[in-house]
């Protein structure tokens, strides 16, 4: 008996031993300054021109766009439907099956006059569907990559209104 309980607590130690620590969350001032980006001596409009003609090059439909507040909000429907997902679901779950069918992104743009600079923030937010249209879940687009990506994007746009090609 005695055994039974050394190897049982030497177990539970191995286990807690491999536990991971979770990476700590970034604060909203560090969520901030990758949303954000800040073009010198350039014309709000311009910009938001250029953010629109990327948003539209990425698949993006504009649903709303307020030149006077800088305001632009699209969004875009991905397929994320697994066939091995469907199979498994519908085997165990049956008529009541439900999995993972559509991504939705959402993007809110703030093109902003600063000074003389004008200032972009952007932020994505992705809703995940269920095959029934329910939401499985909803959550902000935190990856700095993300961003990076679609803000080097937008510089080449701006650079192509600048020099008008």
């Amino acid at each position: 008996m005695k055994r039974v309980c050394v190897l049982s607590i030497l177990l539970c130690f191995f286990i807690i031993g491999c536990a991971t620590t979770p990476k700590p969350r970034k604060t909203q001032l560090q969520i901030r300054e990758f949303q954000t980006r800040v073009y010198d001596k350039c014309d709000t409009k311009m910009v938001m021109k250029a953010v629109l003609n990327v948003l539209q090059d990425d698949g993006f439909m504009v649903k709303n766009a307020v030149p006077e507040l800088g305001l632009l909000t699209a969004e875009k429907e991905v397929d994320v439907e697994s066939p091995s997902e469907v199979f498994w679901t519908s085997f165990f779950a049956g008529a009541h099956a439900r999995w993972k069918k559509a991504c939705v992104i959402e993007c809110t743009a703030n093109v902003s006059e600063f000074g003389t600079k004008t200032r972009v923030r952007v932020t994505f937010q992705q809703k995940v569907l269920d095959n029934k249209g329910g939401i499985i879940k909803v959550e902000q687009i935190c990856s700095e990559k993300y961003y990076q990506d679609f803000f080097s994007k937008v510089d080449k746009g701006v650079f192509i209104e600048k020099e008008k090609l």
